[in-house]
């Protein structure tokens, strides 16, 4: 079965070989779901004029993204079906320059829930307020920000989880 990070390990290792060694500065940093995989690359930061605006700048990261976005295309896809082949995940790109982090086309994956009341007003008042369209909206920015305030926490809770795994696979039954 293997824990989270040893799957990641195997699908980064795989992709290494398998991406063209011209397309990312290093590994590319490979983020895993139940549903999707998601391949973030580095790409070398556009060279500017000296003493280039923060809007020139930007603007310029903007192309290089977009630049790449395009002209892989095909190949990414390629290569995607081969890894949704081999995993039975879909795959979804992204990339990296400075700052500026673009995912591209990913999945937006339903998830059912019961919720009492008090929880449901919590999205009511959100969607009342105009921060969220709708309750899957609210709740959407809800995990979001708890995400953002808690991610050391969370990173806290993965690696015991990850770590319960390894000593579950070395028990009694295993073998």
């Amino acid at each position: 079965m293997g824990t989270e990070s040893e799957h990641v390990e195997k699908i980064r290792g795989w992709l290494t070989g398998r991406l063209p060694a011209d397309w990312f500065e290093g590994a590319p940093e490979v983020l895993l779901d139940r549903e999707e995989i998601t391949v973030v690359g580095t790409l070398a930061p556009p060279t500017t004029a000296e003493g280039a605006s923060e809007a020139e700048q930007a603007a310029a990261v903007a192309g290089r993204v977009k630049e790449f976005r395009e002209r892989t295309r095909d190949q990414r896809i390629t290569i995607a079906r081969e890894l949704e082949h081999r995993t039975g995940r879909k795959v979804s790109w992204g990339c990296q320059v400075g700052e500026r982090r673009e995912l591209f086309t990913t999945l937006s994956v339903p998830v059912m829930t019961r919720l009492r009341q008090p929880e449901r007003k919590v999205l009511d008042t959100l969607v009342d307020a105009g921060v969220a369209r709708s309750r899957s909206e609210a709740l959407a920015w809800c995990v979001k920000l708890v995400g953002k305030n808690a991610d050391g926490w969370l990173g806290d809770l993965r690696t015991a989880m990850e770590h319960v795994s390894r000593v579950r696979e070395e028990g009694p039954d295993a073998g």
